[in-house]
């Protein structure tokens, strides 16, 4: 599995040959600039965790260049094929095997609605898993003991990308708690620095994290990481 870092909630997952695009708010993002640029991004599927604008703001733009399937909410695919993007359908609690291996549609707790108003469904987040690995996505969520399902229910994660910006989703304290109740040493964070509310000290995120035995990967936006 490779994971690289656009910016915000976004992650591109590279696993099995296909490509797996998380929450993409490229454009609209001061930060990517010069970094990313969502119209060269590839994606074969585009993982939608809800509807908050700086989660789907590139999707219709990408999803239409490159034909990539939406797998999110019942309601958010349904927004997404009335405007001719081909998606699957879940909801919370359920699996299904895919090309690229088995995605669990996993608890988030967060709100959603999409950017015209439209009722957004429940937030998400995904676990997948194939013979290379499996990674717990979480998308935009607060500290949950839901969390403490996903080693019971799913395969020992090799990573974990976690929201660390406070304010708006658990910060990174609460972030080296989710770490312990999902069971996993290795964590990416996103989902800071973008606005004044989540702009963090990385230093300290990495000595909480550190100091708790595991570790918090912040990788700079485009890089990569094997995992």
């Amino acid at each position: 599995m490779k994971l690289t870092y656009y910016g915000h909630g976004c992650v591109l997952l590279e696993t099995m040959g296909k490509k797996l695009l998380l929450d993409p708010f490229i454009s609209p993002n001061p930060l990517t600039a010069g970094k990313a640029d969502a119209e060269k991004i590839e994606a074969d599927y585009i993982l939608i965790s809800h509807g908050h604008e700086d989660h789907v703001a590139d999707v219709e733009s990408i999803g239409q260049r490159t034909g990539a399937k939406i797998i999110s909410s019942y309601e958010i695919v349904m927004y997404y094929g009335a405007k001719g993007l081909e998606g699957h359908p879940m909801n919370l609690g359920g699996k299904f095997s895919f090309d690229f291996g088995t995605l669990k549609y996993v608890n988030a707790v967060h709100s959603s609605v999409l950017p015209d108003g439209t009722y957004g469904a429940n937030p998400g987040g995904f676990v997948i898993w194939n013979e290379e690995g499996c990674i717990y996505l979480a998308g935009d969520t607060a500290l949950t003991m839901d969390m403490k399902l996903i080693p019971m229910t799913c395969p020992k994660l090799t990573a974990a990308v976690f929201p660390i910006g406070d304010n708006f989703t658990m910060g990174y304290e609460d972030a080296v708690l989710a770490a312990d109740f999902v069971e996993c040493q290795q964590i990416i964070g996103t989902h800071y620095d973008t606005f004044g509310y989540i702009k963090i000290d990385h230093e300290q995120a990495k000595k909480s994290f550190s100091d708790a035995g595991k570790e918090l990967i912040l990788l700079p936006i485009g890089d990569s990481i094997n995992l």
